[in-house]
């Protein structure tokens, strides 16, 4: 059993919307066995586990949240998360939402801004927290079970009070949050080496490497010579059978992994590409 109000949006869903139409507080809660899955997080997200462990994987990196922590993860990022109910328990976690609407307001409001060379860290950040960070969480939990409709005005108060309440522990977001520009044309042959195995749409790679769709799909072609779609197959089909061959990681371990939504569709892949099944390598 399952509920979700709103944590990350599964890829290749739209961004999130903190214009009155949907909250930007989510509560997660999950029964009785792990899930898994990858989603893209538009926006700057300040959470809290409530129960249970979250594993948080970047590309780069991979993250344990347990019961108790706190997190930041940076807006842009492309996630693969896996949600381990305690035994016989339950999967909570609880999290707020920080557009960049939000946040040009406060910046004006209050006069902040990034003050330093753009942030070149970690994507997800665990944070001390404390007694402040705890207080704050416990008092987002009525927004999210409430059947009353919750002011548009009330979750822009508690998006402020997150904010400076992560300014305060943690002083050095100020320049994560108040950075505001878009990413930049990076090195398209790098960045999709790295990023491969993620389940998203084209011109979310697009955007993410600074360039339009068409633009993509151009110096795309002129570095792989090919076009992104075949590449993507072929590059995930390269990853699976070494996976399965060189590792003994099973067909239906691997195909989510390596970008694939649905099993059949991997195999039929495989074998095609292959000439016979990925279960023959076993």
């Amino acid at each position: 059993m399952l509920t979700t109000i709103r944590l990350f949006y599964k890829l290749p869903m739209s961004e999130p919307k903190t214009n009155g139409r949907s909250s930007p507080i989510a509560y997660s809660c999950y029964f009785n066995r792990n899930r898994e899955g990858e989603q893209f997080a538009p926006e700057h997200v300040f959470s809290y586990q409530l129960s249970g462990t979250l594993l948080i994987n970047t590309g780069d990196s991979e993250h344990v949240f347990n019961e108790g922590d706190f997190r930041f993860i940076k807006r842009n990022q492309l996630l693969k998360f896996v949600k381990q109910p305690p035994v016989g328990g339950v999967f909570k976690s609880i999290s707020i939402y920080l557009d960049q609407p939000m946040l040009r307001d406060f910046s004006i409001v209050y006069g902040y801004k990034a003050i330093e060379e753009p942030f070149r860290g970690e994507a997800v950040m665990r944070l001390n927290g404390g007694a402040l960070c705890k207080s704050f969480m416990d008092s987002l939990m009525p927004y999210t079970g409430s059947d009353q409709a919750i002011p548009q005005q009330l979750q822009v108060l508690k998006q402020h009070e997150a904010v400076m309440i992560l300014l305060q522990s943690k002083p050095e977001l100020q320049n994560i949050l108040f950075d505001f520009t878009e990413p930049g044309k990076i090195d398209l042959e790098a960045f999709m080496n790295k990023n491969f195995h993620f389940n998203v749409q084209l011109k979310r790679f697009a955007y993410l490497t600074g360039r339009s769709l068409a633009t993509f799909k151009r110096d795309f072609e002129h570095i792989f010579h090919t076009s992104p779609s075949k590449w993507l197959q072929q590059r995930r089909l390269q990853e699976a059978h070494y996976l399965i061959k060189e590792k003994g990681r099973a067909p239906s371990d691997v195909y989510l992994e390596i970008g694939f939504e649905d099993l059949s569709h991997f195999s039929f892949a495989f074998k095609k590409m292959y000439g016979m099944p990925p279960s023959k390598l076993v």
